[in-house]
């Protein structure tokens, strides 16, 4: 089967630079699936995993955010955060959903709800894809 390169890069470094048969997003419109020879787009990325079928086998990666870029020969994920499933420190992820639930919980009146939510979102994204729940 073809392959395109799929590259993930966040503000710290590449995360990700594989060659891949096929990649699946969740953008603002939805799931996205992209084989060699889509059509070139722009989308943007929600909080969520990314599947990368390789000729090898399937990686998960944990996006928080960002873009993806589509050419006919290679993907670029342009990404706020982002961590390959292996890379993912599931205990931290579960101290991180603990203390966003936890300020959830209190609401108090100078918290920000919508980053307390935020965080909560990318810390269940985190566990899912450490734990490869996906």
């Amino acid at each position: 089967m073809k392959t395109m390169n799929v590259s993930v890069v966040t503000p710290d470094g590449p995360v990700y630079s594989e060659d891949v048969e096929m990649v699946i997003a969740k953008t603002q419109g939805g799931e996205l699936g992209v084989l060699p020879g889509h059509i070139p787009m722009v989308s943007p990325l929600k909080i969520g995993a990314v599947k990368l079928n390789t000729p090898s086998g399937t990686d998960f990666i944990a996006v928080s955010g960002g873009f993806l870029e589509v050419r006919s020969d290679q993907v670029t994920i342009l990404a706020q955060a982002a961590e390959t499933a292996g890379a993912i420190d599931i205990k931290r992820a579960e101290e991180a959903k603990q203390r966003a639930e936890e300020r959830l919980a209190n609401k108090q009146a100078d918290l920000d709800v919508q980053r307390a939510e935020l965080a909560l979102r990318r810390a269940l994204n985190r566990i899912k894809v450490g734990s490869r729940n996906v």
